[in-house]
């Protein structure tokens, strides 16, 4: 139950950006209440032990913080501490049968540049991917501090940008660029798998859905450098839920929302608590769902040809402890950031041409992270030697897997390991923990069962295609909301989630955005 029957907004959806809204609101003196259907808050951005008889807690969902801007975290006091991995990425490689790899530092020094000069000979492609993520940087520059402001216009964005970097980045599609500034396949692959995490699409897509994806994993915070949040993903939902409650607003599980239904200056928001219907009026309704569902909480026609399409696997994995590889790097540098599998730049353009005919690729394209190897905390009175390790697995849309969902999925999930086992001195099998009835510690996430867990539709993790984070020079500004990008067809209902136009990941900019139109309004 509720503690009043009107508020002066109400939010739809407990995940991180509505978390953020009622902070912000509940700050500047307005009452609110946040609506969630589960029985706990967080969304996606959730921490649990997922093996039973392991005390170890994993990032079930989303598992990286990029885009959440630091002034959120000083505006609402967060008591968070986003930590940063020691490596970027390492690629191994197998070459003329010889095992190799490519380490790239988190701070690129002489260790980086000698590695790309033994994986292609020269030092040619190493100068080409510093001046390449040099101009992306300059990008972000500008970008970054726009996205907790009105919308700027392509043009605003456009002069301050250099006229190549605008063409590599928002005007041809993302392959081409590639293509012209790279020719290792190697190098052109890990440049390449930023702009297909949770997005199915081809690298030279017209729509160029890819290389706005690629932006926005590049410009949080100016750096676009992915950090690991002390104690999970759960700690940043505690951290918000906690500055939203000290502000005042409320927060209400198990009140799974059925209908908004807007009117003359209010709307009125009908939920179910497990028992028995409930509403309330509110000034605004913030909609921290996907717009696909917001449709249907509006009453609007059902339309399953504009459903979203989620793309990815996701597995998490508990270790007895971690595997030597072939090409004899330190296992505690090689999964200690992204590890790129089957990515290269051939392998990527064969699994999307399978995937887009129906089959699910072989091999399976993917990256893996070991975060307890920088967040031991997570890990609580494990053994020594344990550690958790998460696998993200792209070109797997929604589609393949609708015909035999558990079958596909243990098959995916075969050759996740397969192509991890490639590279390999000994079976990842061997090393993988055993829970409490003697099971492999092994969860598995495909796009079905986020949309069954979190509600997102299709299983798509940004809830829909991302958007360019400014506006088209000839979209309208008129009010709050058009200028903060979430408005909707409704003027007492906005977007607060995923789906508004500066979206996607952990972010917290929709939330804040959100929350500024209504300001803004009032």
């Amino acid at each position: 139950m509720t503690s009043r029957s009107r508020y002066d907004v109400a939010i739809v959806g407990a995940g991180h950006n509505g978390l953020t809204a009622a902070a912000y609101l509940a700050k500047a003196g307005l009452s609110v209440v946040v609506l969630e259907r589960l029985g706990n808050v967080g969304g996606a951005a959730v921490s649990a032990e997922a093996f039973a008889g392991h005390p170890t807690r994993l990032s079930r969902y989303s598992y990286l913080v990029s885009l959440l801007p630091d002034q959120i975290v000083t505006d609402l006091g967060l008591d968070i501490d986003l930590v940063s991995r020691p490596t970027a990425s390492y690629t191994p490689v197998d070459r003329d049968g010889k095992p190799g790899g490519l380490l790239v530092e988190r701070v690129e020094g002489e260790q980086t540049r000698q590695s790309f000069h033994a994986l292609t000979g020269s030092d040619e492609e190493y100068e080409a991917w510093r001046t390449f993520y040099t101009d992306v940087a300059r990008l972000g520059w500008v970008v970054a501090p726009t996205l907790l402001q009105p919308l700027p216009r392509a043009s605003q964005i456009r002069s301050q940008v250099h006229p190549t970097t605008w063409n590599d980045i928002v005007v041809a599609p993302l392959g081409e660029t590639i293509e012209r500034r790279f020719t290792d396949d190697t190098i052109r692959g890990i440049v390449a798998t930023d702009a297909l995490i949770g997005t199915f699409a081809s690298l030279h897509d017209p729509a160029l859905v890819q290389n706005r994806c690629f932006l926005y994993h590049l410009i949080g915070n100016g750096t676009g450098e992915w950090r690991v949040p002390v104690g999970g993903m759960g700690a940043v939902t505690d951290a918000l839920t906690k500055s939203a409650l000290d502000a005042g607003a409320e927060i209400v599980t198990g009140a799974g929302v059925r209908s908004i239904r807007p009117g003359a200056g209010a709307a009125e928001v009908v939920w179910h608590d497990g028992y028995n219907d409930q509403g309330l009026q509110a000034d605004v309704v913030l909609a921290n769902v996907a717009p696909w569902v917001l449709g249907l909480l509006l009453g609007e026609p059902h339309d399953d040809t504009t459903k979203p399409e989620g793309a990815q696997l996701k597995i998490n994995f508990l270790l007895d402890r971690l595997p030597q590889l072939r090409s004899g790097v330190d296992p505690e540098v090689a999964f200690a950031g992204t590890l790129h599998l089957s990515e290269g730049y051939g392998e990527l353009l064969s699994a999307y041409g399978a995937a887009a005919a129906g089959r699910l690729p072989d091999p399976l394209p993917g990256e893996v992270y070991c975060h307890s190897l920088t967040d031991p905390s997570i890990l609580g009175d494990a053994p020594a030697g344990t550690h958790t390790l998460t696998y993200f697995g792209i070109h797997t849309p929604a589609s393949l897997f609708e015909a035999d969902p558990e079958g596909t999925k243990q098959e995916a999930v075969r050759r996740a390991i397969a192509s991890l086992d490639a590279h390999l001195v000994e079976p990842l099998q061997t090393c993988i923990a055993r829970d409490a009835h003697g099971q492999p510690c092994i969860e598995a996430k495909i796009p079905q069962d986020i949309e069954r867990d979190l509600a997102m539709p299709g299983g798509h993790i940004f809830h829909g295609d991302l958007e360019w984070p400014w506006a088209p020079d000839r979209a309208r500004l008129e009010t709050p909301a058009e200028r903060w990008g979430v408005q909707t067809s409704h003027d007492e209902v906005l977007l607060c989630g995923s789906g508004a136009r500066r979206g996607g990941a952990v972010s917290g900019i929709a939330g804040h955005n959100a929350a500024q139109a209504v300001l803004e309004s009032r």
